[in-house]
């Protein structure tokens, strides 16, 4: 299978100076995916943070340490993975994606997830799995998370099997919220194994 990379530089040159929606007024890098472009796991965020928006990288503020250690769980480092957002410019004091911004955006999203083509999607709290799965803004996490989903992103049969689960920044604010993200990972894990067992 190529390499989904020249597909990935090349969204990533279409958005060097995006100004589809207001949160370009106020970034100061456009955060955009980053990690392996073969992974068979992505992950999807809402929206970069502070350290984000400082630094152009994806998920490294104390989320993103904590989001490290869930992958390493896991079994796999950082760069065996994808880690990407639905909005690539910070959402002032790291407020939820509006729907127009989500609009402008996801589209970019969609394409980096088309062109991996990953074996199962991970979005990472409610905004990301909204996003991810086209759902309407009535939906609760506690009904998503932990549930495969089958999504298709520009193929008329194809679909990727999406896993919803709890943000990393949620877990920071209650640990209650850690053991069962650890199921959802773990979810996640049994299904690549049976993956390997049928190749």
């Amino acid at each position: 299978m190529a390499s989904a990379l020249p597909v990935l530089n090349q969204i990533k040159q279409e958005l060097a100076d995006c100004q589809q929606c207001k949160l370009h007024e106020k970034r100061t890098k456009i955060v955009f995916g980053e990690g392996n472009p073969e992974a068979r796991i992505v992950f999807v965020g809402e929206g970069p943070g502070e350290n984000e928006d400082k630094t152009g990288r994806p998920f490294v503020g104390r989320a993103g340490q904590l989001l490290d250690k869930m992958i390493e769980a896991m079994g796999y480092t950082r760069s065996d993975v994808y880690i990407t957002n639905v909005v690539k410019c910070r959402p002032p004091d790291n407020r939820v994606p509006e729907t127009d911004e989500v609009a402008c955006c996801s589209k970019y999203m969609r394409q980096e997830l088309t062109a991996i083509d990953p074996d199962i999607i991970i979005p990472l709290g409610l905004s990301a799995s909204k996003a991810v799965l086209g759902l309407d803004s009535k939906t609760k996490m506690g009904d998503i998370r932990g549930k495969f989903k089958v999504k298709s992103f520009d193929r008329p049969t194809k679909g990727n099997v999406v896993m919803p689960t709890y943000h990393p920044a949620a877990l920071l604010r209650n640990e209650n919220l850690k053991a069962p993200t650890w199921e959802d990972l773990q979810k996640a894990m049994s299904y690549l194994k049976e993956l390997d067992n049928v190749t």
